[in-house]
C-alpha cells in the first residue's frame, strides 16, 4: 500500500505550496485509519523539503513517479521514499531512500550495523540508516513477486539530511556498518552527489507505471517458521531482521558474549505481542550461539511447537548436536547446577509454572531455575499471553528473580507487526473490542481478512477453502469436554453444537499425530495448547460460551463455568468468587481468545455461541461503537 503517489512535477508543487504534509497525514488516515503525531507529521515537513532540493533539477526526468510511505507487504513498516523510472535502455529502476532527522549519531563497535543517536529527547541505539535501508528492500524484494517478474532493479540508499558527513565518517565506514556497501548513505552536504547518483540511474520517466506495478504486484505469503525452521538450523537466513529485531539480535549476542568472558550472570527480557518475532528471533540467536561454540538451547513450557520443530528437524545432521536435544522443556532445569549452559533462550516466558513435572511436584519456581543454570537467559515475553492460572510468567516476576539471583538485568522491546497481515491496527483493536485495554483502535480499517460468521457449518467450509497449501485450521475456546476415552479416534465429536447440526472432534491425541502439521487436522478443532507459539495462514475461531456480551452493561463477560471440567487452565479459581479470583479468569478468558484471534497471517474468521457477542463484534467492525 501507497499513501501518496503522484509524478516529480506533482511533488515539487505539493512541496512548494505547503500542502505536501497535509496531504501524506490525510492520505494516511485514510488508508491506515491513523491519526499521525505531531513529530511525524513534522518529519514530513522537514524531509520533503529536503528532497524537493534533491530532485529540483532538469536532469531528473520531471515524469518520474514519486511514491511516499509505502507499507512493505505483510509487516508494519513503511518506507519513506521511493523514485522509479527507467534507465537509458529501458530497464525498470526504483530508487528506495530511508530519511533521518539526525544531526549526529555514532557507531556502536560491538555491534554490527547498530547506531547511537538522539531519537525524541533521549540517546538509543538503533540499527544504521543503510542496513534499515537494505533491510526494508530485500524484504520488498522477498515478498513483492512484480520485482522479480518485472524485472525492477531496486536500490537502496539513506539520507540523512540535517547530519554532516565529515573526511573519515565512521557512518559510512563499510568496515563498521557493512551495509554501506549495499545501501550507500548520504548527508546534508551531499544533496548533490545524491542528485547525480539518481540521476545515473533514472533518465527516463514512467509517469507512476512502475508505482502501480508495485502497489498491484502479486504478495508472496508471510513464511510460518515452523516452515522454515530447518533451513534456519542449516544456517540459512531465512527472515530478514528488521529494526528492533536487529536491536535485540545484537544486544543479545554482545550480552552471551560478555558473560562467557566475565563468567557473570545476564538476563535479557524482551517484550513483544503476537507476531512480532519473537521465535524467528529465538532461533535465529540459538543458530549464531551454536556457530560460535557457545553452548544455546530454545526452551518452551508449550509442548506443541517442540514437537513442530523436531519433527521438521528429523533427520538433520549439519550441526554438531542433537537436534533434539536443542529444544527443551521449561521444566528441565529442577536440580541443575548453576552455570551449567551458557545460555538459555526461552520463548512464551509467560507461560512459565511455579513447579514442574507431571504431578507439578518438583523444583521450586522454574524462572529461578532457569536463571540459576545458565549464564546467560533470554525471556521472551508477552504479559497479556497468560492463559492458565498456573502461568507465573510476568516482566515483574523475572526482574523479581533475576534481582535475588544477583543477576545483570537487561531489557529490550518488540513492536514491529510481522504476522495478521502486518498490522499492528489489528492487534489494537482485538484489546480495545475484547476489553482487555483501551485503545484508539475503535474502527476496523486494516488490510487483514476477518469476518464474523453465523453458522458454524460455514466457518468450517470457509476454512477448508482456505486450506489449499495445509496452512488453515480451525481452533476452539476449552469449553467442550475432552474425555480421554476415544481421543484417537476421528469419528468421536466432542465439539457438539445441536442447533447448528455441526460437531467436531478435538485434535487427535496419538503417537506422531502433530495439529500444526498433519493435514487431516483440517476435520478437526485444536485449543490453546496445541496452537500457541504457531501460526498458520487462517484460523477459524469458535468463541465458546465461556465469553459473551451483556448487552445492558455493554460489557464483555466471562464465565469459568462455562469451561469444561477437563480443562485445568483455571482450575484453581474455578470456584472462587473473590475479587481476585474473578480478575483473574476474566485476563485468562480473553487473553485465551485474543491468543487464538492471533494466530492466523492472512485472517481470522470467527464464530461465537453467543449472539449478542457476534453482533457486538461486527458492531465494532463496521461502526467503530
Amino acid at each position: 500500500m501507497i499513501v501518496y503517489e503522484s509524478i516529480k512535477n506533482d511533488f515539487l508543487d505539493d512541496v512548494y505550496n505547503g500542502l505536501i504534509d497535509d496531504k501524506i497525514k490525510d492520505k494516511i488516515y485514510q488508508a491506515l485509519g491513523m491519526h499521525v503525531g505531531k513529530s511525524e507529521y513534522q518529519s514530513w515537513t522537514n524531509s520533503m523539503q529536503h528532497m524537493y532540493k534533491v530532485l529540483n533539477t532538469n536532469e531528473i526526468p520531471f515524469d518520474c513517479g514519486i511514491s511516499i510511505e509505502y507499507r512493505i507487504p505483510n509487516t508494519s513498516k513503511r518506507i519513506d521514499f521511493i523514485i522509479t523510472g527507467m534507465d537509458e535502455v529501458g530497464r525498470y529502476q526504483a530508487i528506495i531512500i530511508e530519511l533521518k532527522q539526525w544531526s549526529e549519531a555514532r557507531v556502536i563497535r560491538e555491534k554490527d550495523d547498530i547506531v547511537e543517536t538522539f531519537i525524541n529527547g533521549s540517546l538509543k541505539q538503533v540499527t544504521h540508516p543503510s542496513y534499515q535501508a537494505w533491510s526494508y528492500a530485500s524484504t520488498i524484494k522477498d515478498y513483492n513477486q512484480s520485482f522479480r517478474n518485472q524485472n525492477i532493479e531496486l536500490h537502496p540508499f539513506a539520507f540523512l539530511h540535517n547530519y554532516r558527513i565529515i573526511e573519515n565518517d565512521p557512518l559510512v565506514d563499510e568496515t563498521m556498518s557493512p551495509s554501506v556497501l549495499q545501501a550507500p548513505l548520504f548527508g546534508k552536504n551531499e544533496v548533490d552527489k545524491l542528485s547525480k547518483t539518481i540521476q545515473k540511474l533514472i533518465k527516463k520517466g514512467d509517469n507512476k507505471l512502475i508505482t502501480h506495478i508495485i502497489e498491484n504486484g502479486v504478495i508472496k505469503p508471510s513464511k510460518a517458521l515452523q516452515d522454515a525452521v530447518r533451513s534456519m538450523i542449516e544456517g540459512n537466513s531465512e527472515f530478514i531482521m528488521l529494526d528492533e529485531q536487529k536491536e535485540v539480535y545484537e544486544q543479545a549476542k554482545l550480552l552471551a558474549l560478555q558473560s562467557m568472558n566475565d563468567n557473570r550472570k545476564r538476563v535479557l527480557i524482551v517484550d513483544g505481542g503476537p507476531g512480532t518475532g519473537k521465535t524467528v528471533l529465538a532461533i535465529n540467536l540459538m543458530v549464531e550461539m551454536i556457530k560460535q561454540d557457545i553452548s544455546a538451547f530454545y526452551v518452551t513450557k508449550n509442548a506443541a511447537p517442540r514437537q513442530v520443530f523436531k519433527k521438521k528437524l528429523k533427520g538433520l545432521k549439519k550441526v554438531n548436536v542433537n537436534v533434539n536435544d536443542l529444544f527443551m522443556s521449561s521444566g528441565s532445569f529442577c536440580d541443575e547446577k548453576t552455570n551449567r549452559y551458557d545460555v538459555l533462550i526461552v520463548d512464551e516466558a509467560h507461560r512459565l509454572n511455579e513447579k514442574s513435572g507431571m504431578y507439578a511436584n518438583l523444583g521450586e519456581n522454574q524462572i529461578k531455575e532457569i536463571i540459576n543454570s545458565a549464564k546467560f537467559s533470554i525471556f521472551f515475553i508477552d504479559d497479556y499471553q497468560r492463559v492458565t492460572d498456573k502461568d507465573i510468567g510476568s516482566i515483574k516476576e523475572l526482574i523479581h528473580w533475576a534481582s535475588l539471583l544477583n543477576t545483570e538485568i537487561h531489557q529490550a522491546k518488540l513492536v514491529s507487526q510481522f504476522r495478521c497481515n502486518g498490522s499492528d491496527g489489528y492487534l489494537a483493536w482485538i484489546d480495545n473490542t475484547l476489553q482487555i485495554r483501551d485503545t484508539a483502535n475503535i474502527n476496523f480499517e486494516f488490510d487483514y481478512d476477518f469476518r464474523v460468521f453465523d453458522d458454524p457449518n460455514k466457518l468450517l467450509e470457509t476454512i477448508k477453502a482456505k486450506n489449499t497449501n495445509n496452512k488453515a485450521r480451525i481452533i476452539a475456546g476449552y469449553c467442550w469436554e475432552w474425555p480421554k476415552v476415544g481421543q484417537t479416534d476421528p469419528d468421536q465429536h466432542d465439539i457438539k453444537l445441536p442447533q447448528y447440526d455441526f460437531s467436531m472432534s478435538w485434535n487427535l491425541n496419538q503417537s506422531g499425530h502433530i495439529f500444526a502439521l498433519d493435514e487431516q487436522s483440517i476435520n478437526q478443532a485444536g485449543c490453546i495448547h496445541t496452537t500457541q507459539g504457531l501460526e498458520f495462514d487462517y484460523v477459524g475461531i469458535i468463541i465458546g460460551p465461556d465469553l459473551s456480551y451483556d448487552l445492558i452493561q455493554d460489557k464483555i463477560i466471562t464465565d469459568t463455568s462455562k469451561r469444561a471440567k477437563s480443562d485445568q487452565s483455571i482450575k484453581s479459581i474455578r470456584s472462587k468468587k473473590d475479587k481476585e479470583s474473578k480478575r483473574l479468569a476474566d485476563e485468562i478468558i480473553k487473553n485465551t481468545y485474543r491468543t487464538l484471534m492471533t494466530r492466523g497471517q492472512k485472517g481470522c474468521y470467527v464464530f461465537c455461541t453467543d449472539r449478542n457477542l457476534s453482533k457486538y463484534i461486527l458492531c465494532k467492525m463496521i461502526l467503530g461503537i
